[in-house]
C-alpha cells in the first residue's frame, strides 16, 4: 500500500476524535467527517469502509451510519499490517490539529 494520504486522514481523525469536536460519544457520520478533513463523502465513505474490513472502525445504525474508531482492536493489530503502519507514521501529522492546547 502506498502513502494513501486520504485514508490517514480519515484515520487520524476518528483515532483523535473527542465530544468537543460535535462527536455524541465519538460516533460522527460520513458527512460530519467528511466536512473535518474536507474530503468528499464519496471518498470518506470508501476510507471508512477500509479502516472497517481492518476491524478498527466501529459501524452502528443505517442511514445514517455512525462510525467510531476502535482504540481496543486497533492496539491489538499485527505491527506489520498496512493500515496500522499508515496510522503510526506521525512524521507528517500536525497535531495542533487534534489537540486545544
Amino acid at each position: 500500500m502506498c502513502e494513501d494520504k486520504e485514508l490517514k486522514k480519515v484515520g487520524l481523525e476518528l483515532m483523535f476524535m473527542t465530544p468537543e469536536k460535535g462527536a455524541v460519544e465519538n460516533w460522527v457520520t460520513a458527512v460530519e467527517l467528511a466536512k473535518m478533513v474536507e474530503l468528499s463523502v464519496d471518498i470518506v465513505k470508501k476510507k471508512l469502509v477500509i479502516l472497517k474490513d481492518a476491524g478498527i472502525v466501529r459501524v452502528k445504525g443505517i442511514n445514517p451510519k455512525y462510525w467510531k474508531f476502535d482504540n481496543y482492536n486497533f492496539q491489538r493489530m499485527d505491527e506489520d499490517d498496512e493500515v496500522y503502519k499508515l496510522l503510526c507514521s506521525f512524521d507528517d501529522v500536525d497535531f495542533d490539529r487534534y489537540f486545544q492546547y
